[in-house]
């Protein structure tokens, strides 16, 4: 067993070293073309789109902008400022003030600023799963070294050669996904966010904690609900730096504090400079209250806004808690079962916040889908993602059909789109769940073995409770 191991790592550590060598004489050539290409490929057809008449039809589009994020919102609010009154005045405006303050010098570069943003987003994704392949990669290999896997599970091993165009295969995900074009044509801010997320995570991956706890403070800033990627930051951070997730361990705590200390000080001087800037505390019911309290009953691609058109005034209250609560519950149990595996933590806690936020858009599904192709290794494990993604392509393709039904011809009513919403809600659900099914299947064959066989040799079917 240790000889058909031993060349098999023969196999292995020789095609990674050719590889690795190959890869650092000619990365400048195999990988920052393509990446230039794409780039180019994605600007330019951002900037046709700007060009016709389809760009005001696109921000009007409920799919993708919303009360938060739409861009003529973001224009009342500059023009609220110029005249001196607070943009936080009337019932229009709800980004933070950083935004509307950024906006205010470049408003006439606002095309240039949303397509810059989605080209550091995906330079930053690109850079993160970079780094992360090369620890995957490190970690297999002492996996190996010290014979820890199975010899029948040596088929689920990571090659080289998988792994080499999977950070290329992310920033095209993103750049070139409909729901990015679309939100970047819209002028979203989600755009904004999901760069800030990014480089949060990039900052992660890299190991820095100082820029990791900024960005995610910055991130939080800008709608509370990244919040829960605190835990698998943390996560990652002890991993890398060897400290037991212990709560009797003294290092546990230190660290705990420091990243919350990091954290805590980066927000407040933000939330400070937004007061220095604004001059009140006003925006905090209008930005923080406002997604809380879900107050603008627009529709979206949400699970919000029918249900609350629906309630009693008498029940708002708890059913708003019921709704909220469901972005931070997943944290705690995913966290326990995937405390060894970080970033696919993080893979999860981004599906979910763009699942269940009070006023999410395309912009935030198209960057976690973003990171499938990092998870391609899992493929052979999934049960229903033919079926899944026919049904996301077939709802997004239904979206403006029911709309148009049901707000222009009039042959339709609201029930006909929250249908259609709640249809491609439940897909993200199957998706995300299909994928963590892989994963943990996958796991579990890396220690027990690729087939498994019962006491009397008959095999044996593995079932995931």
């Amino acid at each position: 067993m240790r000889r058909g191991r031993g060349l098999w790592w023969a196999w292995f550590g020789g095609a990674a070293g050719a590889h690795s060598k190959e890869a650092g004489s000619s990365f400048l050539g195999k990988m920052a073309a393509p990446l230039m290409l794409i780039l180019i490929l994605a600007v330019t057809i951002r900037a046709a789109l700007y060009r016709s008449n389809l760009a005001d039809l696109i921000a009007e589009r409920v799919e993708v902008v919303s009360p938060l994020t739409a861009w003529k919102r973001v224009v009342e609010g500059l023009a609220l400022l110029d005249l001196g009154v607070s943009p936080y005045s009337g019932d229009v405006f709800h980004e933070t003030p950083l935004i509307i303050y950024l906006f205010h010098f470049v408003v006439d570069y606002a095309e240039i600023t949303f397509m810059l943003a989605d080209v550091l987003t995906a330079v930053a994704l690109y850079k993160a799963v970079k780094e992360y392949n090369k620890q995957v990669f490190r970690k297999q290999k002492f996996a190996l070294e010290a014979d820890r896997y199975p010899l029948d599970c040596l088929e689920l091993i990571r090659t080289p050669k998988e792994m080499y165009y999977i950070p290329l295969k992310v920033a095209t995900f993103y750049l070139l996904n409909p729901f990015t074009i679309l939100s970047c044509v819209a002028k979203s801010t989600c755009a904004l966010n999901n760069a800030v997320i990014a480089l949060f995570f990039l900052a992660t991956i890299k190991g820095n904690v100082l820029l990791s706890a900024i960005f995610l403070a910055l991130a939080t800033y800008q709608s509370i609900y990244p919040l829960s990627l605190c835990a698998p930051a943390l996560l990652y951070f002890m991993q890398r730096q060897y400290i037991p997730v212990n709560y009797r361990r003294a290092s546990f705590w230190w660290f705990l504090a420091q990243y919350a200390f990091i954290y805590l000080g980066s927000l407040f001087i933000i939330v400070g400079l937004s007061f220095f800037l604004l001059g009140s505390w006003d925006y905090l019911q209008s930005v923080y209250g406002f997604i809380l309290s879900v107050p603008d009953l627009t529709p979206n691609i949400g699970l919000f806004w029918y249900f609350f058109a629906e309630m009693f005034e008498h029940f708002r209250l708890f059913f708003l808690f019921v709704f909220q609560i469901n972005v931070f519950f997943y944290t705690l149990p995913l966290s326990i079962k995937l405390k060894d595996h970080p970033v696919f933590l993080m893979f999860m806690q981004l599906a979910v916040i763009s699942i269940f936020k009070s006023y999410p858009t395309v912009g935030d599904v198209a960057l976690y889908l973003a990171f499938i192709p990092v998870w391609s290794h899992l493929h052979r494990f999934l049960r229903n993602i033919f079926l899944v993604a026919c049904v996301l392509l077939a709802c997004s393709a239904l979206f403006p059909v029911l709309w148009h039904l049901w707000i222009y011809a009039g042959s339709a009513n609201s029930n006909f789109y929250y249908a259609i919403t709640l249809l491609f809600n439940v897909a993200q659900i199957l998706l995300v769940s299909d994928y963590f099914h892989a994963f943990l299947r996958r796991e579990h064959h890396l220690s027990y073995g690729l087939y498994l066989k019962r006491k009397d040799g008959s095999e044996a079917t593995l079932v995931l409770k």
